[in-house]
């Protein structure tokens, strides 16, 4: 390998990692797990790891309630995500149950059935299948996915296509 195309990685000092992660904290409201995964690309010993961790949460740059709720708002508002799924992608990114509560309060129960409605009739719009039951299905699995219970489900189905 030639010399000339070998540059050593520059190493960060702990302050200077601790000023970036302060800036990608500031940018978005992050978890422990999206924090300790830039520190571990950013190649920092675990003790300065830990150290900066504790120093962004002693400041409330790093706040894993704040994290959860607003993620909870934006995915419900802007994605259309029922609780189900909402839920299983803040366990994958190690929410305590106590923030996962928190969290799921933010979602109005109208709101969340008022945009359970809208979601299904925009899908149902869409579908082209002249079987009845088929139809039912396609709209079961979509609204599904978006992780919406399945009690809830079938009311609507059972409203906007009565058997």
């Amino acid at each position: 390998m030639p010399k000339d195309n070998f540059k050593p990685k520059k190493s960060l000092t702990v302050d200077e990692a601790l000023l970036k992660m302060m800036n990608y904290c500031v940018y978005q409201d992050r978890c422990h797990q999206e924090v300790e995964k830039k520190l571990y690309e950013l190649e920092m010993y675990e003790d300065a790891q830990a150290y900066i961790i504790t120093r962004l949460i002693e400041e409330d740059f790093l706040n894993e309630e704040r994290f959860a709720r607003s993620y909870a708002r934006g995915k419900f508002r802007i994605k259309k995500y029922g609780r189900l799924r909402i839920t299983r992608e803040l366990k994958a990114k190690a929410i305590s149950a106590y923030n996962l509560k928190a969290a799921l309060s933010e979602i109005d129960e109208e709101d969340y059935l008022s945009t359970l409605k809208d979601l299904s009739e925009q899908k149902l719009s869409t579908l082209k299948e002249p079987n009845a039951y088929k139809k039912r299905q396609k709209l079961y699995q979509h609204l599904a996915y978006k992780g919406y219970e399945t009690e809830l489900i079938y009311d609507v189905i059972n409203d906007l296509l009565p058997i």
